[in-house]
Protein backbone atom coordinates (compact mmCIF):
# COMPACT_ATOMS: atom_id res chain seq x y z
CA UNK A 1 0.00 0.00 0.00
CA UNK A 2 0.76 3.37 -0.42
CA UNK A 3 2.77 5.15 2.60
CA UNK A 4 3.02 9.05 3.11
CA UNK A 5 7.00 10.06 3.66
CA UNK A 6 6.06 10.82 7.41
CA UNK A 7 5.92 6.85 7.46
CA UNK A 8 8.61 6.13 5.51
CA UNK A 9 10.67 8.65 6.43
CA UNK A 10 9.92 9.67 9.98
CA UNK A 11 8.70 6.51 11.62
CA UNK A 12 12.50 4.87 11.45
CA UNK A 13 14.53 8.21 12.29
CA UNK A 14 12.05 8.27 15.17
CA UNK A 15 12.60 5.10 16.64
CA UNK A 16 16.37 5.62 15.65
CA UNK A 17 16.25 8.07 18.48
CA UNK A 18 14.19 5.93 20.49
CA UNK A 19 16.96 3.40 20.26
CA UNK A 20 19.54 6.02 21.02
CA UNK A 21 17.88 6.69 24.33
CA UNK A 22 18.32 2.90 25.06
CA UNK A 23 22.23 3.02 24.25
CA UNK A 24 22.18 6.20 26.71
CA UNK A 25 21.50 4.33 29.39
CA UNK A 26 24.10 1.60 28.86
CA UNK A 27 27.55 1.11 29.70
CA UNK A 28 30.17 -1.80 29.15
CA UNK A 29 30.09 -2.19 33.11
CA UNK A 30 26.77 -3.30 32.50
CA UNK A 31 27.77 -5.95 30.58
CA UNK A 32 30.36 -7.24 32.50
CA UNK A 33 28.34 -7.15 35.59
CA UNK A 34 25.55 -9.67 34.17
CA UNK A 35 28.75 -11.47 32.30
CA UNK A 36 29.97 -12.53 35.78
CA UNK A 37 26.29 -13.97 36.62
CA UNK A 38 24.71 -14.19 33.10
CA UNK A 39 22.15 -16.69 33.91
CA UNK A 40 19.48 -14.65 34.44
CA UNK A 41 20.36 -12.35 31.18
CA UNK A 42 20.32 -16.24 29.18
CA UNK A 43 16.91 -16.87 31.24
CA UNK A 44 15.39 -13.25 30.28
CA UNK A 45 16.37 -13.40 26.43
CA UNK A 46 15.88 -16.87 25.75
CA UNK A 47 12.42 -16.24 26.65
CA UNK A 48 12.02 -13.22 25.04
CA UNK A 49 12.42 -14.12 21.84
CA UNK A 50 11.77 -17.69 21.56
CA UNK A 51 8.86 -18.41 23.95
CA UNK A 52 7.07 -15.00 23.78
CA UNK A 53 6.23 -15.20 20.48
CA UNK A 54 5.23 -18.86 20.43
CA UNK A 55 3.13 -17.34 23.26
CA UNK A 56 1.97 -15.12 20.23
CA UNK A 57 0.98 -18.07 18.09
CA UNK A 58 -0.90 -19.67 20.40
CA UNK A 59 -2.84 -16.95 21.04
CA UNK A 60 -3.76 -16.05 17.80
CA UNK A 61 -4.61 -19.80 16.81
CA UNK A 62 -6.75 -20.10 19.98
CA UNK A 63 -8.70 -17.17 19.19
CA UNK A 64 -9.04 -18.13 15.72
CA UNK A 65 -7.53 -14.30 14.52
CA UNK A 66 -8.29 -13.13 10.80
CA UNK A 67 -5.10 -13.86 8.94
CA UNK A 68 -3.87 -10.01 9.01
CA UNK A 69 -4.69 -9.84 12.64
CA UNK A 70 -2.70 -12.93 13.59
CA UNK A 71 0.16 -12.05 11.80
CA UNK A 72 0.50 -8.55 13.63
CA UNK A 73 -0.39 -10.45 16.65
CA UNK A 74 2.95 -12.55 16.01
CA UNK A 75 4.54 -9.52 14.83
CA UNK A 76 3.65 -7.62 18.30
CA UNK A 77 4.96 -10.45 20.47
CA UNK A 78 8.52 -11.13 18.55
CA UNK A 79 9.50 -7.63 19.38
CA UNK A 80 12.16 -6.47 21.98
CA UNK A 81 10.99 -4.31 25.44
CA UNK A 82 12.10 -1.12 25.27
CA UNK A 83 12.85 1.74 26.75
CA UNK A 84 9.38 2.10 29.04
CA UNK A 85 10.38 -1.63 30.34
CA UNK A 86 12.97 -0.07 31.73
CA UNK A 87 11.69 2.58 33.54
CA UNK A 88 8.95 0.72 34.89
CA UNK A 89 11.42 -2.11 36.20
CA UNK A 90 13.22 0.93 37.85
CA UNK A 91 9.68 1.76 39.79
CA UNK A 92 8.17 -1.61 40.23
CA UNK A 93 12.44 -1.88 41.88
CA UNK A 94 13.11 -4.63 39.62
CA UNK A 95 16.64 -5.18 38.45
CA UNK A 96 17.56 -1.92 36.38
CA UNK A 97 20.43 -3.42 34.93
CA UNK A 98 19.17 -7.03 33.73
CA UNK A 99 16.39 -5.10 32.34
CA UNK A 100 18.43 -2.78 30.19
CA UNK A 101 20.71 -5.80 28.86
CA UNK A 102 17.64 -7.37 28.22
CA UNK A 103 16.16 -4.85 26.02
CA UNK A 104 19.80 -3.91 24.27
CA UNK A 105 20.34 -8.02 23.81
CA UNK A 106 16.84 -8.75 22.35
CA UNK A 107 16.38 -5.49 20.29
CA UNK A 108 19.87 -6.67 18.23
CA UNK A 109 19.05 -10.24 18.33
CA UNK A 110 15.60 -9.66 16.46
CA UNK A 111 17.49 -8.42 13.55
CA UNK A 112 17.76 -12.15 13.03
CA UNK A 113 14.46 -13.98 14.42
CA UNK A 114 11.78 -10.98 14.00
CA UNK A 115 11.48 -11.80 9.97
CA UNK A 116 11.50 -15.57 11.20
CA UNK A 117 8.84 -15.32 13.18
CA UNK A 118 6.76 -13.46 10.69
CA UNK A 119 7.30 -16.05 8.11
CA UNK A 120 5.97 -18.63 10.43
CA UNK A 121 3.18 -17.21 11.41
CA UNK A 122 2.45 -17.09 7.98
CA UNK A 123 2.90 -20.98 7.18
CA UNK A 124 0.84 -22.04 10.46
CA UNK A 125 -1.89 -19.40 10.55
CA UNK A 126 -4.86 -20.82 9.02
CA UNK A 127 -5.74 -18.21 5.60
CA UNK A 128 -2.44 -16.24 6.00
CA UNK A 129 -0.79 -17.76 2.62
CA UNK A 130 -3.93 -15.82 0.71
CA UNK A 131 -2.52 -12.86 2.55
CA UNK A 132 0.30 -12.43 0.36
CA UNK A 133 1.97 -11.47 2.58
CA UNK A 134 5.47 -10.68 2.46
CA UNK A 135 8.97 -9.76 4.50
CA UNK A 136 11.91 -9.19 2.67
CA UNK A 137 14.62 -10.39 4.40
CA UNK A 138 17.81 -8.28 3.18
CA UNK A 139 15.15 -5.19 3.52
CA UNK A 140 14.28 -6.19 7.24
CA UNK A 141 17.49 -6.89 8.37
CA UNK A 142 19.04 -3.61 6.68
CA UNK A 143 16.22 -1.36 8.37
CA UNK A 144 16.20 -2.60 11.48
CA UNK A 145 20.29 -2.95 11.72
CA UNK A 146 19.97 0.82 10.37
CA UNK A 147 17.34 1.69 13.68
CA UNK A 148 18.96 -0.35 16.20
CA UNK A 149 22.28 -1.10 16.12
CA UNK A 150 24.10 2.05 14.72
CA UNK A 151 21.53 4.10 17.06
CA UNK A 152 22.35 2.22 20.29
CA UNK A 153 26.14 2.14 19.38
CA UNK A 154 26.06 5.66 19.13
CA UNK A 155 23.83 6.28 22.43
CA UNK A 156 26.96 4.32 24.39
CA UNK A 157 29.54 6.58 22.66
CA UNK A 158 27.69 9.51 24.00
CA UNK A 159 27.56 8.07 27.37
CA UNK A 160 31.31 7.30 27.56
CA UNK A 161 32.28 10.29 25.71
CA UNK A 162 29.74 12.83 27.58
CA UNK A 163 27.80 11.36 30.02
CA UNK A 164 26.37 14.64 31.09
CA UNK A 165 24.96 15.34 27.99
CA UNK A 166 23.34 11.37 27.55
CA UNK A 167 21.70 12.04 31.01
CA UNK A 168 20.45 15.48 29.45
CA UNK A 169 19.19 13.73 25.94
CA UNK A 170 18.01 10.90 27.78
CA UNK A 171 15.26 13.08 29.41
CA UNK A 172 13.95 13.94 25.82
CA UNK A 173 13.62 10.18 24.54
CA UNK A 174 10.69 9.17 26.18
CA UNK A 175 8.91 11.88 25.26
CA UNK A 176 9.98 11.10 21.84
CA UNK A 177 8.52 7.98 22.25
CA UNK A 178 5.30 8.78 23.62
CA UNK A 179 4.59 11.36 20.94
CA UNK A 180 5.64 8.82 17.83
CA UNK A 181 3.16 6.24 19.60
CA UNK A 182 0.15 8.36 19.46
CA UNK A 183 1.02 9.81 15.94
CA UNK A 184 1.67 5.98 14.60
CA UNK A 185 -2.11 5.00 16.80
CA UNK A 186 -3.84 8.21 15.18
CA UNK A 187 -2.66 7.10 11.42
CA UNK A 188 -4.16 3.38 11.95
CA UNK A 189 -7.19 5.02 12.83
CA UNK A 190 -7.93 7.10 10.12
CA UNK A 191 -6.60 4.62 7.62
CA UNK A 192 -8.29 2.44 8.68
CA UNK A 193 -11.75 4.04 9.79
CA UNK A 194 -14.35 2.08 7.95
CA UNK A 195 -13.29 -1.14 9.71
CA UNK A 196 -11.85 0.23 12.92
CA UNK A 197 -14.54 -0.79 15.55
CA UNK A 198 -14.52 -4.51 13.58
CA UNK A 199 -11.12 -5.19 13.90
CA UNK A 200 -10.42 -3.63 17.41
CA UNK A 201 -12.88 -5.78 18.64
CA UNK A 202 -10.86 -8.72 17.22
CA UNK A 203 -7.72 -7.65 17.80
CA UNK A 204 -8.71 -6.01 21.45
CA UNK A 205 -9.02 -9.46 23.73
CA UNK A 206 -6.28 -10.61 21.74
CA UNK A 207 -3.67 -8.58 22.27
CA UNK A 208 -4.79 -7.62 26.19
CA UNK A 209 -4.44 -11.76 26.51
CA UNK A 210 -1.11 -11.96 25.22
CA UNK A 211 0.46 -9.23 27.39
CA UNK A 212 -1.03 -10.56 30.49
CA UNK A 213 -0.25 -14.47 29.80
CA UNK A 214 3.56 -13.25 28.51
CA UNK A 215 3.60 -11.02 31.72
CA UNK A 216 2.75 -13.63 33.96
CA UNK A 217 5.73 -16.33 31.61
CA UNK A 218 8.44 -13.68 32.57
CA UNK A 219 7.43 -14.25 36.29
CA UNK A 220 7.10 -18.31 36.10
CA UNK A 221 9.70 -19.04 34.14
CA UNK A 222 12.22 -16.64 36.35
CA UNK A 223 10.87 -18.23 39.41
CA UNK A 224 11.41 -21.66 38.27
CA UNK A 225 14.58 -20.82 37.47
CA UNK A 226 15.69 -19.62 40.79
CA UNK A 227 16.16 -15.85 40.15
CA UNK A 228 16.07 -13.24 43.07
CA UNK A 229 12.67 -11.65 43.29
CA UNK A 230 14.60 -8.30 41.60
CA UNK A 231 15.62 -10.55 38.39
CA UNK A 232 11.64 -11.82 38.38
CA UNK A 233 9.89 -8.57 38.24
CA UNK A 234 12.89 -7.34 35.59
CA UNK A 235 12.02 -10.09 33.13
CA UNK A 236 8.35 -10.19 33.60
CA UNK A 237 8.49 -6.11 32.75
CA UNK A 238 10.52 -7.61 29.74
CA UNK A 239 8.16 -9.98 28.62
CA UNK A 240 5.24 -7.91 29.02
CA UNK A 241 6.57 -4.47 27.80
CA UNK A 242 7.37 -4.55 24.36
CA UNK A 243 8.48 -2.16 21.62
CA UNK A 244 5.61 -1.68 19.73
CA UNK A 245 6.83 1.25 17.73
CA UNK A 246 9.04 -1.35 15.97
CA UNK A 247 6.04 -3.23 15.13
CA UNK A 248 4.08 -0.54 13.59
CA UNK A 249 7.42 0.20 11.34
CA UNK A 250 7.90 -3.25 9.64
CA UNK A 251 4.37 -3.18 9.74
CA UNK A 252 3.90 0.01 8.10
CA UNK A 253 7.36 0.32 5.78
CA UNK A 254 8.27 -3.28 5.33
CA UNK A 255 4.58 -5.78 4.88
CA UNK A 256 3.00 -2.38 4.26
CA UNK A 257 -0.73 -3.70 5.99
CA UNK A 258 -2.09 -1.29 8.08
CA UNK A 259 -4.32 -4.49 9.49
CA UNK A 260 -0.92 -6.31 10.53
CA UNK A 261 -0.11 -2.95 12.42
CA UNK A 262 -3.26 -2.87 14.56
CA UNK A 263 -2.22 -5.21 17.37
CA UNK A 264 0.95 -3.56 17.75
CA UNK A 265 -0.96 -0.46 18.14
CA UNK A 266 -3.21 -1.90 20.65
CA UNK A 267 -0.35 -3.06 22.60
CA UNK A 268 0.94 -0.39 23.07
CA UNK A 269 -2.03 1.41 24.59
CA UNK A 270 -2.30 -2.29 26.80
CA UNK A 271 0.67 -2.21 27.91
CA UNK A 272 0.49 1.24 29.74
CA UNK A 273 -2.30 -0.09 32.11
CA UNK A 274 -0.44 -3.40 33.03
CA UNK A 275 2.25 -1.63 33.91
CA UNK A 276 0.90 0.15 36.74
CA UNK A 277 -0.36 -3.41 37.84
CA UNK A 278 3.48 -5.02 37.89
CA UNK A 279 4.60 -1.41 39.08
CA UNK A 280 2.44 -2.15 42.10
CA UNK A 281 2.77 -5.81 42.35
CA UNK A 282 6.70 -5.27 42.26
CA UNK A 283 6.79 -2.94 44.65
CA UNK A 284 4.61 -5.34 46.95
CA UNK A 285 6.47 -8.44 46.41
CA UNK A 286 10.32 -6.38 47.22
CA UNK A 287 8.57 -4.91 50.23
CA UNK A 288 9.40 -0.94 51.64
CA UNK A 289 12.82 -1.78 52.79
CA UNK A 290 13.95 -2.24 48.79
CA UNK A 291 14.93 1.45 47.89
CA UNK A 292 17.78 0.59 45.30
CA UNK A 293 16.31 -1.48 42.56
CA UNK A 294 19.14 -1.94 41.29
CA UNK A 295 21.04 -5.35 42.70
Amino acid sequence: MEQSPLIDIGLPVALAIIMVGIGLSLTRQDFAAQAKAPWASIVGTVGQLVLVPLLGIGVALLLNLPPALAIGLVLAAACPGGSTSNLVTYLARGNVALSIILTVVASLAVILTLPLWIDLAAEVVPGAAETNVEVPLAQTFGLLGGVILVPVLIGMVIKAKAPRLAVRLERYVGLVGIVVLVALIVGIVMGLRDRIGELLLASGPAVLLLNVLAILLGGALAYVCRLPRADQIAIAVEFGIKNSTLGMLIAFTVIRNDEIALPSAVYGLVMYLTAFALVWGGRRLMGPAAQDPVT
